[in-house]
C-alpha cells in the first residue's frame, strides 16, 4: 500500500482511509495506515457501517469487535447507512470483506484514488473498467494477498531448516520481496500499457513459462 501510494504521489500522513471488512486484513491493515499517519475515516463491516471524518481510533474498535463481533454500536463515530460507505470521500479504499463488491455502479461512487484489493476478487470485471477509465489505480488481491503466502513460506523454511528469524527480520524480506515484486509488476504495466492486474497475470505466466524451460514438467 505504501509503495503504490508512494507511486502516485499521494502522501500517507493525512490520507483518508476506508475499510470494507474488519477481521484479520482489514483490521491490521487500517493500524498500519493509522500508525503511517493516515486517518481511517469508514469502516464497513457485516454488523454495520460507521464514519468519523476527524478519524476512527482503530484500537479500540478492535477492542470493541473482539467484544461485540462486529463494528456495530462502537461510540467512536456515526453509524450511516450501508450503502453509503461507497460515497464517503477518502483517498485510498480497502475491500477486505466479500468478492464482487465493487460493480459498475459503485465504481463510478467511489472517491478514492486508491484501491487495496484486501478480499478475494472484490472488484467485478465492469467495475475494474470503470475505475481505470476514471484513473482510479487498482492494486489487486494477488499482490495485496502475496505477503500473508511469503510469510508462510519463511515459516516453513524456519521449521524445515530450525533455523530462526525473528519477526522484525521477516518483515525486512517480506517488505523487499514485496516492493520488489510491485516494482516488476509496475514496470510491465508501464511498458505495454496495461493495468496491474492484467501486469500481474502477465508476469505470473512468465515466471511459469521461464520456470518450465528450466526445469521441465513434474508429473
Amino acid at each position: 500500500g505504501r509503495e503504490a501510494a508512494r507511486r502516485i504521489n499521494l502522501p500517507l500522513d493525512g490520507a483518508r482511509v476506508a475499510v470494507q471488512g474488519f477481521g484479520n486484513v482489514g483490521s491490521v491493515a487500517a493500524q498500519l495506515f493509522v500508525e503511517a499517519g493516515a486517518r481511517v475515516v469508514a469502516v464497513q463491516d457485516h454488523s454495520g457501517t460507521l464514519f468519523n471524518g476527524a478519524g476512527l481510533d482503530v484500537a479500540r474498535l478492535s477492542e470493541h469487535v473482539v467484544r461485540n463481533g462486529g463494528v456495530r454500536g462502537f461510540q467512536g463515530a456515526e453509524a450511516v447507512d450501508g450503502e453509503s460507505f461507497w460515497d464517503v470521500e477518502c483517498d485510498i479504499l480497502i475491500p477486505a470483506a466479500l468478492e464482487g463488491q465493487i460493480d459498475s455502479t459503485r465504481a463510478q461512487r467511489i472517491k478514492a484514488k486508491l484501491v487495496l484489493e484486501g478480499a478475494n476478487g472484490p472488484t467485478l470485471p465492469e467495475g475494474d473498467d470503470v475505475l481505470q477509465e476514471r484513473g482510479v489505480l487498482v492494486v489487486p488481491d494477488v499482490i495485496c494477498n502475496a505477503g500473508g503466502v511469503t510469510v508462510s513460506y519463511f515459516e516453513w523454511v524456519q521449521d524445515f531448516s530450525s533455523f530462526f528469524w525473528t519477526e522484525e527480520e521477516i518483515n525486512v524480506r517480506l517488505d523487499k520481496i514485496m516492493t520488489d515484486s510491485l516494482r516488476h509488476i509496475w514496470q510491465t504495466a508501464d511498458k505495454h500499457g496495461i493495468t496491474l492486474r492484467t501486469a500481474t497475470f502477465a508476469v505470473a505466466c512468465e515466471r511459469i513459462l521461464s520456470a518450465r524451460e528450466e526445469r521441465g514438467l513434474y508429473p
